[in-house]
């Protein structure tokens, strides 16, 4: 007999998208809130927690990202879950992670030995490096599902939670017959760049100028004409397709400065491809547009001001339909146009934190209302004019982000909680707590350091996490140094400056011992 028989074959479960699977899952989703109410809250229940850190987002600007696939190790945070003595995690990646990086994080747990933790944890790998997304190539691969079904001990105990839901998410959680720990993919359109604006202006939330469900160039060039003309003192805006990623999908249009000529849609046209900046790397316009056609997407003006800043807010739905703001950061935005996210700190400025705080509590009721369930955060771009703030909701990330797990490393850490209402974070201690956190610290010179070499530096400059202080540094996308030269960091102190002297520090020591004197 074939022992493809025992494994879990495609031909066993509805097709992919059907109506049937779709009523599947929701019979799972509905079912999850009996777990979330039962057994979420006793820290003595046996669970099993299946992590599925998949960037599931387009594959051509996906490959964009440097290092993409060490992207996966950002939900290694995860881990402080085994502080739980009855939970299981199953983890899964593209590729093997270096057991130093998981020891790591295994000695933050508190109370609970090396040994203890690591027979609750599997970790599984595809040995697949290819762009195609983690949850493809976990769909390709029935061996390795059955592999993880058969270290489910409950179904009814066990839930999936992931980078981001998609079709083929829900595809994997009927085939394991868990539920998920996010949102309903029928729901994604919330997500996007023109379902947010459509979802703001419900809500009576402020945006900036622009035009939506836009489908191909042609209406790229009216969208701009007509910003323009509305407002003749208009720089720039910005195209975005619809689902984009830290800035990967973004383009920036800068209007010609001639003001002799009377702009037509025309002269938009004509100049395009000169006047267009694509924040992708190697995306020229003419691949831009190709991707637009495909996908479509929106465009906008670009929010002008001397004081400008670039704050988010994340929060989160509960499978009971609750929700609740978990933090809010001012995002460093870098390149050209101020479109790439490079970092953020935490909480975000004091002046409006709970003003933003309030927008996201509105933005996350509707949501809640439409059913969707999980993380997510909401970008803004906000501007001082007069003394006063004044916040352009731009885009809801329907899934976990940049700032999803430097905010999980600092709870699981300090064991506190952010108030949405004060705009601090207060340890379990009584402290106050802050924080800066990048996934994009990158230079040449780093290449060829292993994840060995970077606890043996840290370690012997006394910068690793320190528990009795709680303050320090954590790493994340640790995998991807020696290869890319790129890693990213936590650091947290008890003031905002204090974090970045951590920041500050860590980068003159690594400089050091790269023997180096600057970074790009």
């Amino acid at each position: 007999m074939s022992l493809q028989k025992k494994y879990l074959s495609p031909e066993q479960f509805p097709f992919p998208g059907s109506a049937e699977e779709k009523e599947i899952f929701k019979q799972l989703q509905e079912n999850f809130s009996h777990q979330f109410e039962k057994i979420f809250p006793d820290r003595l229940a046996q669970k099993t927690i299946v992590i599925i850190p998949s960037l599931t987002l387009d594959q051509q600007i996906l490959s964009k990202v440097k290092g993409h696939i060490y992207y996966e190790e950002r939900l290694l945070c995860l881990l402080m879950l085994l502080r739980m003595p009855e939970t299981r995690i199953i983890y899964i990646t593209s590729v093997p992670v270096d057991p130093v990086i998981v020891d790591y994080y295994i000695h933050l747990l508190p109370g609970i030995t090396g040994y203890h933790s690591r027979k609750r944890l599997n970790m599984l790998s595809c040995y697949d490096a290819s762009v195609k997304s983690l949850t493809e190539k976990i769909l390709d691969r029935p061996r390795l599902m059955y592999r993880i079904k058969e270290l489910i001990l409950d179904t009814n105990a066990t839930h999936m939670t992931c980078f981001n839901v998609t079709d083929y998410e829900r595809t994997l959680a009927v085939r394991l017959g868990i539920p998920i720990y996010g949102c309903n993919p029928d729901l994604l359109n919330f997500g996007t760049k023109s379902g947010s604006r459509l979802l703001f202006k419900n809500c009576n939330i402020n945006i900036p100028n622009g035009y939506e469900h836009l489908k191909n160039e042609d209406d790229i060039y009216r969208a701009l004409f007509l910003l323009k003309h509305k407002n003749a003192e208009l720089r720039k805006a910005v195209i975005k397709l619809e689902d984009g990623f830290s800035g990967d999908g973004n383009a920036v249009y800068n209007y010609p400065t001639n003001t002799n000529i009377d702009l037509t849609e025309e002269n938009i046209r004509s100049s395009f491809h000169t006047q267009l900046k694509v924040v992708a790397k190697d995306v020229n316009v003419a691949i831009y547009l190709k991707k637009f056609n495909e996908m479509g997407g929106i465009v906008e003006e670009f929010i002008d001001g001397k004081i400008k800043t670039s704050p988010s807010v994340q929060c989160r739905i509960n499978p009971l339909g609750d929700s609740e703001i978990i933090s809010t950061n001012d995002q460093l935005l870098g390149g050209e146009n101020e479109q790439v996210f490079l970092g953020a700190y935490f909480p975000a400025d004091a002046e409006y934190s709970s003003t933003i705080a309030a927008i996201g509590k509105s933005i996350a009721k509707e949501l809640s209302i439409q059913g969707a369930l999980g993380r997510f955060s909401v970008d803004f771009v906000s501007v001082k004019k007069e003394n006063k703030w004044i916040h352009y909701a731009i885009e809801i990330n329907l899934r976990k982000g940049g700032t999803t797990h430097p905010f999980l490393l600092l709870q699981f850490l300090t064991d506190g909680m952010y108030n949405e209402y004060t705009g601090e974070y207060i340890t379990a201690s009584g402290n106050i707590r802050f924080y800066f956190a990048s996934d994009n610290i990158e230079n040449e010179k780093f290449k060829g350091l292993s994840p060995h070499d970077l606890i043996d530096i840290v370690i012997h400059h006394e910068l690793l996490y320190d528990s009795t202080k709680q303050e320090g540094v954590m790493f994340h996308l640790i995998g991807a140094l020696s290869q890319y030269g790129k890693l990213g960091i936590l650091c947290i102190g008890s003031t905002r400056k204090r974090a970045i002297e951590y920041f500050e520090k860590i980068m003159m020591v690594l400089n050091e011992e790269c023997n180096i004197s600057s970074i790009k």
